[in-house]
């Protein structure tokens, strides 16, 4: 027997998980949505995976799309986030800023970075579809801070000073 899922959610609030904003285009045009179940899978290949809910509209637009996008968000896009959050707006409406980018897939302008993947496996899981995608392109934005899902809320988080230890 699992736990509730309340449960799990208060369990997991203490753990940042990063936003990422899902794109896709179907016959009616681009898609996209919020995630927080962005993983980097491997490296050779190049694998990422997300997991969206049954019940996202989303998921009924892109869920036979061969080709999808990934965009990291900046600490400073948290409207971007809530609109991208929001069911029932017109999330690439201005202000919204977007192009199209390889493959036909729509890419949110003034992101840290973009994925551009290919679907690769799909599996359904509880009430959730975990799709994992072949990264065929990759570009780094202007950088800056992330923004981060931490304890029930969306908050930029400072960047960490990397420094070389030394060994003796």
């Amino acid at each position: 027997m699992t736990i509730q899922g309340a449960a799990l959610r208060t369990a997991l609030r203490p753990y940042a998980s990063g936003i990422a904003v899902l794109t896709a285009a179907d016959s009616a045009g681009p898609a996209g949505v919020t995630i927080t179940s962005l993983t980097s899978i491997s490296t050779e290949p190049a694998l990422v995976s997300f997991a969206l809910a049954d019940t996202s509209s989303t998921w009924r637009r892109i869920k036979d799309s061969q080709w999808f996008g990934i965009q990291i968000l900046a600490g400073d896009q948290l409207d971007l986030a809530q609109r991208f959050a929001t069911p029932g707006t017109d999330r690439f409406a201005p202000p919204t800023r977007w192009h199209t980018g390889p493959h036909g897939v729509p890419l949110v302008e003034g992101c840290l970075s973009w994925l551009v993947c290919s679907r690769y496996d799909q599996i359904r899981l509880g009430d959730h579809h975990l799709v994992v995608g072949a990264v065929d392109y990759a570009e780094v934005g202007a950088g800056g801070d992330s923004l981060v899902h931490l304890h029930g809320a969306l908050q930029p988080v400072a960047s960490v000073a990397l420094t070389q230890a030394s060994v003796d």
